[in-house]
């Protein structure tokens, strides 16, 4: 049975203090509540030692990226160890804004995923196309390029992985893709996972859509198939807006 999952993503938002009061918010709205789907907040660096010990267990605690290199004079970076020290259990990795803002590569990724996991993090790795490459009908084959930096895995090491499909075009456009482009693309990159990994790790990978998700459209983006929830922008830094998207399970 595969996993249900709503990630937060802060990006680059809310001061530490800001920071611990969402987190703190996100976890009075979810106490004692049910939920049929596991719940993950990915905070900046700076905030996760102190956002870990003011959530239940129940909430997951990510960090939106890690290094390349195990430690070193890499001035300014922060190693999958580092994160993991601090309690977190999650790293998103492959965001487009990555990719495009700070060149990052299908070989710096791969990198990346294998620090994470050596750590005992758990990758929530990112792939998606650009309008552009929507519009000429080529977003399989982007996909499909993006996922040999986690390809080169090992069947077990892959199982561990989440994987968040972002149409590009769609995040903080207020375009979403509708719910048919979701589960057409979300089938197709569960259709080359088992290619590669076969039906028994394809139909246990979680695949989250990350593009404009809300409490508005989140349950019938859900009821796809192929989609086993989300990752969440905006609508993460409003404990209302994300507990509205994590009730679209109930």
């Amino acid at each position: 049975m595969r996993k249900n999952i709503v990630a937060g993503n802060w990006k680059m938002n809310t001061t530490l203090q800001e920071g611990i009061a969402l987190a703190k918010e996100v976890n009075e709205a979810l106490a004692g509540v049910k939920t049929n789907c596991e719940v993950i907040i990915c905070t900046p660096f700076t905030h996760l030692a102190s956002v870990v010990p003011v959530v239940s267990p129940n909430i997951g605690v990510g960090a939106e990226n890690c290094a390349d290199k195990a430690s070193g004079a890499y001035t300014g970076e922060v190693s999958a160890a580092m994160v993991a020290s601090t309690g977190a259990k999650y790293v998103i990795l492959g965001h487009s804004e990555r990719r495009a803002y700070y060149g990052e590569t299908v070989e710096i990724l791969e990198e990346k995923v294998k620090l994470a996991l050596a750590n005992g993090l758990t990758p929530i790795f990112c792939i998606g196309e650009v309008l552009e490459e929507r519009e000429a009908n080529k977003q399989n084959e982007v996909v499909a390029a993006q996922l040999a930096s986690v390809f080169s895995l090992s069947a077990d090491d892959f199982s561990k992985i989440i994987l968040a499909y972002e149409p590009v075009w769609a995040i903080g456009t207020g375009k979403t893709a509708t719910p048919a482009q979701a589960q057409e693309i979300h089938a197709f990159i569960r259709s080359a996972v088992e290619k590669k990994y076969g039906k028994g790790i394809a139909e246990s990978c979680s695949i989250l859509y990350g593009g404009s998700c809300k409490p508005s459209n989140a349950k019938e983006l859900f009821a796809n198939p192929d989609v086993d929830g989300g990752l969440i922008g905006g609508a993460a830094l409003n404990a209302s807006d994300f507990k509205g998207i994590i009730d679209a399970f109930n």
